[in-house]
Parts: C-alpha cells; sequence; structure tokens
C-alpha cells in the first residue's frame, strides 16, 4: 500500500518549505503519493439573501480558479516533473477541519504544513488552525519551519 502525504500549502514561502520536506519525505519511501492542498478559509455560518449567495457562490468559484492556477498547479507540475505522483485540491472552509477530513478521504498517513510568517493569514494559519490541526488530526502533522 502507498503512502500517502497532503501539503497543506498557503501560498508564501513556508508552504514552499513544507513542498520541499514532504518532497524529500517522499523520496526515501518505496511508493508514496501526494496531495497538494490549499484551503480558502471560509465559513459557511452567515445569513444572506438569495443574491448575495449567488455572489458569494460565484467569488467562491473564482478564488478556486485562482488558487488552483497560481499556487497548486505549478506546485503539482514541479512534483511530477520530480517523478512524483501528485494530485492537487483547492478547498473552502476551515484549514484544520479541512486539511484533517482531505487525509482521511484521501487515506493519508500524514499532513505537512508549513509553520507561520509574518503575513495575516500564515499567522491564523499557525495560530488556532495549525495548533487545531496538530492537536486533532487523525494522522501525524509535521509543522516545516
Amino acid at each position: 500500500m502507498a503512502a500517502k502525504i497532503v501539503i497543506g500549502l498557503d501560498g508564501t514561502d513556508t508552504g514552499e518549505r513544507a513542498l520541499a520536506f514532504a518532497k524529500d519525505l517522499a523520496s526515501r519511501m518505496d511508493v508514496c503519493e501526494l496531495l497538494v492542498a490549499y484551503v480558502i478559509e471560509w465559513s459557511p455560518f452567515t445569513f444572506q439573501t438569495a443574491e448575495e449567495n449567488e455572489r458569494r457562490h460565484k467569488r467562491r468559484e473564482e478564488e478556486i480558479a485562482l488558487a488552483t492556477s497560481r499556487i497548486v498547479d505549478p506546485a503539482v507540475a514541479k512534483l511530477k516533473e520530480a517523478g512524483f505522483a501528485a494530485t492537487g485540491l483547492v478547498r473552502h472552509g476551515d484549514v484544520a477541519e479541512t486539511l484533517n477530513r482531505l487525509s482521511n478521504e484521501n487515506g493519508a498517513t500524514q499532513i505537512v504544513v508549513g509553520r507561520a510568517s509574518s503575513d495575516g493569514f500564515t499567522k491564523r494559519l499557525f495560530g488556532s488552525s495549525t495548533q487545531n490541526l496538530v492537536m486533532h488530526a487523525d494522522v501525524p502533522v509535521t509543522v516545516v519551519g
């Protein structure tokens, strides 16, 4: 059975370091698949009109397309060029819950994420999201500095 590593990217240098770490880890295994994931922080718990929901849905689709083309697809392409089996996903949701759910749905054996840098998103990722992920994930989590 192949090992599978979920790599949580955030579009920053720390995400790139997480990607490099996962790549190095996978190179030491006989068979390993890599799943590159980008989670757009989003909460379903807002009350809006039908028109607002329609605009929000369109914005969500645009965000997914942008994250896929700018972050996930280039990372997957680099991994494949290096000979790794790799796929990518972009999802909306709580970062920790979504990465854990993706690891469960895809039979992952580990999650790798980057440590925070100075901008707001990664502070949020390393703050409560990463702490929640480390404390509650169903598989081991590696936080790369």
